[in-house]
């Protein structure tokens, strides 16, 4: 009789417990400068808005994916929004409580410095669920003081009355866009508190699965109604503020991680179940939580791997705990197409810089927020080849070819390129991985194919030890594009000048040569981590290979759609994209890389 190993190629591992699928982690990140509670919220993990508060407060503050920086107030002081969404650049406040009684309709657009009245809300209340973005966005239920099931559609300059949510509520929650919503939680007629969920799939609202611990003022995170985050909130057994989160797949509620801080009326902000954060809250908090998934201690699986649980049972994951197993689809296009351009950040908040386009050395910067890429500040220094990472507040262009190669580095701040300290060593077609308090860049072509390592701690370049394999044109993932790390980086592929499938792991002293790819690749992309990671096409020729690190080898998973090289990844390894390239001609494509985590049961005797 055949073996399981004979079968699948990997023997049954065991574990001390069940991994649970999307048990996720949070972290504690940076403290609001001014406590804030029953707030509004809108952006992401890496670029969030918190703003407003009741007892009345204006105050606005902005989130690079480490500090809190004050920016422009409200014009009219309040919390308890009907509704509030968007981005940390375009953001929409609807509705307020000013006083004990004092409701408000009013509605206010932030456009990244300031905050302006625009149209107010056909129904003035307080206390509902929004989701959207500035310019396509709801605002559902609330209190009139009495309670309400009226659901209004922004759409930039208007609100529209559309279809009704089934349960009057307030005090609750959603997340989503504009064609795929949901909503959850909250109080309804009466006082009671619940769980239930309504989807919206761009005209009508339906009843889903309750969550497991009904909640009010309660926060959610994601831009879609097939996953989300509920976070906090008030229960009824006795009413307590709770640390409760809760995952949502498209069709049902687990219950995952508890958050280190009870709060309910904060500020939740995040693109899906994997990556969010939550802020401020009540009882006057400052505090931020930062979410993400696969958390650093999560069990590893390979693919067809089994873990015992009991006697007769066995568990299997596809890839489990995180490991990327999902497929990739079309994003916003780039309005500049480009390959070998500077890259960093997040699927919902990333940044791209410089590259070639059709005609040459380019210098264009653009933002990315989800769904769509916005023209900003040019670097300083038109180039390509480059070695960029960061956030989208918060990154680093290093090196690269302008008529030659070059040394020079610039610092973005999330508005505008500085030129700071050079690299020792002017180089083209390096990789850079990490942020502007800690990056490292390796290898590239200088005189020769080089495996020079430069780390950057914020101030200063030190020189450090090469690669073990001299090459350029390589793919890279360090500390999931949302921070910065001179001690964690993975590199994989490149040209030797021939093509190569090494890989390297950088541990803050030496690099070490751990699993070749399975496919030798150049100019290929990447974004995730030391323990989970992709890599997606490359070439020349171009190609559409996608692999997965799970941390000791690499699997070969679903393929992109478009063939490219010299195309630019960001990231994490469970929720990233991949953007530009050529193919052979410059392309302005995106693609979003989403896991899937599925986990299923096989009975045997």
């Amino acid at each position: 009789m055949a073996t399981y190993k004979e079968i699948k190629g990997v023997t049954v591992q065991t574990l001390d417990s069940d991994p649970e699928l999307n048990v996720g982690a949070w972290a504690s990140g940076g403290s609001l400068n001014t406590a804030k509670q029953n707030t509004g919220g809108a952006g992401t993990q890496t670029a969030g808005l918190a703003f407003g508060s009741f007892p009345t407060s204006a105050t606005t503050e902005s989130y690079n994916g480490s500090s809190w920086t004050e920016t422009g107030d409200l014009n009219t002081a309040g919390g308890y929004f009907a509704g509030s969404f968007g981005t940390y650049t375009a953001a929409i406040g609807a509705g307020r409580l000013t006083s004990p009684t004092g409701r408000q309709g009013i509605t206010e657009s932030f456009d990244g410095t300031s905050w302006t009245e625009v149209a107010d809300l056909n129904t003035t209340r307080t206390q509902g669920a929004g989701f959207g973005t500035s310019t396509a966005g709801y605002a559902a239920g609330g209190g009139t003081p009495s309670v309400v099931v009226n659901v209004e559609s922004w759409n930039g300059s208007a609100w529209t009355e559309v279809g009704d949510i089934n349960t009057a509520r307030y005090e609750f929650d959603g997340n989503g866009i504009s064609t795929s919503g949901l909503v959850y939680g909250g109080q309804v007629s009466g006082g009671a508190v619940t769980g239930k969920t309504e989807s919206w799939d761009g005209s009508s609202w339906t009843e889903t699965t309750d969550f497991n611990t009904a909640r009010q003022s309660n926060q959610g995170a994601g831009t879609s109604n097939s996953n989300a985050l509920n976070m906090g909130g008030d229960d009824t057994s006795p009413p307590s503020i709770t640390t409760f989160t809760e995952s949502w797949d498209g069709s049902s509620w687990t219950e995952v991680a508890e958050m280190a801080t009870s709060r309910k009326a904060a500020s939740g902000q995040g693109p899906s179940n994997t990556t969010a954060m939550i802020s401020g809250g009540n009882p006057s908090l400052t505090a931020t939580e930062e979410w993400s998934f696969p958390p650093p201690t999560a069990a590893i699986l390979t693919e067809g791997s089994l873990f015992l649980s009991g006697s007769t049972t066995l568990k299997g994951f596809g890839r489990a705990a995180g490991i990327p197993a999902g497929t990739f689809a079309s994003g916003g296009s780039l309005n500049s197409a480009a390959s070998a351009s500077g890259r960093g950040g997040s699927q919902t908040a990333a940044i791209k810089a410089g590259g070639f386009g059709p005609g040459g050395r380019i210098d264009d910067t653009e933002l990315y927020n989800g769904s769509t890429w916005t023209e900003v500040n040019d670097l300083n220094n038109a180039r390509g080849e480059v070695g960029g990472d960061g956030t989208q507040t918060a990154a680093l262009v290093v090196s690269g070819e302008d008529t030659a190669n070059t040394a020079t580095v610039e610092e973005w701040d999330g508005s505008s390129w500085t030129e700071i300290t050079d690299v020792n060593t002017a180089r083209r077609r390096g990789i850079g991985t990490g942020g502007v308090t800690g990056f490292v860049f390796s290898g590239g072509y200088s005189t020769n194919y080089t495996g020079d390592t430069e780390t950057w701690n914020g101030s200063s370049w030190t020189e450090v030890s090469n690669l073990n394999t001299s090459r350029d044109s390589l793919g890279g993932g360090g500390v999931n594009g949302t921070g910065s790390s001179d001690t964690s980086s993975f590199v994989f592929g490149g040209a030797t000048p021939s093509v190569t499938a090494n890989s390297e792991s950088w541990d803050g002293s030496s690099w070490t040569e751990v699993n070749n790819l399975n496919s030798a690749r150049r100019n290929v992309g990447g974004f995730g981590s030391v323990s989970l990671a992709l890599s997606a096409a490359g070439g020349p020729p171009a190609g559409t290979n996608v692999e997965a690190w799970n941390g000791t080898s690499w699997s070969e998973i679903s393929e992109v759609a478009t063939a490219r090289f010299a195309l630019a990844g960001a990231g994490s390894a469970a929720l990233g994209l991949i953007f530009g390239g050529s193919e052979p001609s410059k392309s302005s494509a995106t693609e979003e890389f989403t896991a899937d985590n599925t986990l299923s049961t096989v009975t045997v005797s």
